[in-house]
């Protein structure tokens, strides 16, 4: 994958859930350490939760209602500078820290809209 180098990466790789389609109200800012420019966890990065900015909340409602429809319960968006970067769907990580950090369970509202769908 190749994408441009967005400067705002500074701020971090935001990582925001949306569950059924609708918007966890935090992300996962994932800012780079030192002279690396990856926001990665697993890179080293450090993970804040914060709010969910205005840009944020417009993305994930742009999406949320036509990935819900697809099928897909729980997705991971990737926004940088107020751009999508990444929607993943395969490993959308980040509840544990989110909910670590603000008190939100977002295991909880995964639980009950999953089951909301299997009953």
């Amino acid at each position: 994958m190749v994408q441009k180098f967005i400067p705002e990466i500074s701020d971090g790789d935001k990582r925001v859930l949306l569950i059924d389609g609708e918007p966890v109200p935090y992300s996962l800012a994932r800012i780079p350490q030192g002279a690396d420019h990856r926001g990665n966890l697993a890179a080293g990065g450090r993970g804040v939760a914060m709010p969910l900015t205005d840009r944020e909340k417009e993305i994930a409602t742009a999406l949320g209602h036509e990935l819900s429809a697809r099928g897909l319960l729980l997705v991971g968006l990737d926004i940088i500078g107020g751009y999508l970067t990444e929607i993943n769907v395969t490993s959308p990580t980040c509840m544990r820290e989110i909910q670590d950090q603000t008190g939100c369970d977002v295991p909880g509202i995964f639980i009950d809209a999953l089951e909301k769908h299997i009953s």
